[in-house]
């Protein structure tokens, strides 16, 4: 039986949940839709948009290195999916330690997370919400 997996330390929950396709205001009809994990999330955030290396991102993270490459090219293969065939993608669930602190604090700098200044509030989510 695998051990559970270790909660994934992230700095702030996203703006905006589902993503999809769409055009002008017409609806089209989703072909399926991918659940992306907030620790997936919190990957491409940290390597994508802050340009974290995978080093720097498993300690933001507090995980191994080797954890944040499975991660990350989860995440990855996820966002290819919804934008090249049309689906619908939902960022919810995973296992994650939520920051206490505001998230402005977070990202400014490489390390220096309020995370690392205060204990995270604990939560594990499986499912939506």
């Amino acid at each position: 039986m695998p051990r559970p997996p270790k909660c994934r330390r992230i700095c702030g929950l996203p703006g905006i949940k589902s993503f999809g396709p769409w055009e002008s205001d017409l609806p089209l009809p989703v072909t399926g839709k991918i659940e992306m994990t907030l620790d997936e999330y919190e990957s491409i955030r940290l390597i994508d948009l802050l340009g974290y290396t995978q080093e720097d991102c498993s300690r933001q993270m507090n995980v191994a290195r080797t954890t944040v490459q499975a991660i990350y090219n989860s995440a990855r293969e996820k966002l290819a999916d919804a934008l090249i065939n049309g689906k619908q993608l939902l960022i919810q669930g995973g296992s994650y330690a939520l920051c206490s602190l505001s998230r402005e604090c977070c990202g400014k700098a490489k390390g220096t997370c309020c995370c690392h200044q205060s204990s995270c509030a604990k939560k594990t989510k499986t499912g939506g919400n």
